[in-house]
């Protein structure tokens, strides 16, 4: 019988990184990645030119991303601004992820 490693603190479940990869599986999602890579700070109203897409089909890439942690939000008065959560996207790649598919532990 083999072992089943239980997980840590530190390791996503399987559920968290699938909505991650469905996050990442849509090639709109990648351009708005891709663009909030390239600034520091974006407008949701920027966004909607930037992409040329409805409104309503920029909210629902951005819902996404946002589960997926991917992205974050802030707030400034009736507009909101999305950046690049850079810390989550490495972690994506990182080794953290590698190790599940390794017959021997980390």
């Amino acid at each position: 019988m083999i072992p089943i490693q239980t997980e840590t603190k530190s390791t996503l479940s399987f559920a968290e990184y699938k909505k991650k990869f469905k996050a990442l599986a849509d090639e709109k999602r990648l351009e708005i990645m891709h663009e909030l890579s390239r600034h520091e700070s974006v407008c949701v109203c920027d966004l909607i030119d930037i992409l040329e897409i409805p409104q309503s089909k920029l909210s629902y890439h951005l819902k996404i991303l946002l589960e997926a942690d991917f992205i974050l939000k802030e707030t400034k008065g009736t507009w909101s601004y999305y950046k690049l959560n850079e810390k989550e996207v490495n972690h994506v790649l990182s080794e953290e992820l590698c190790c599940l598919f390794r017959k021997k532990g980390c």
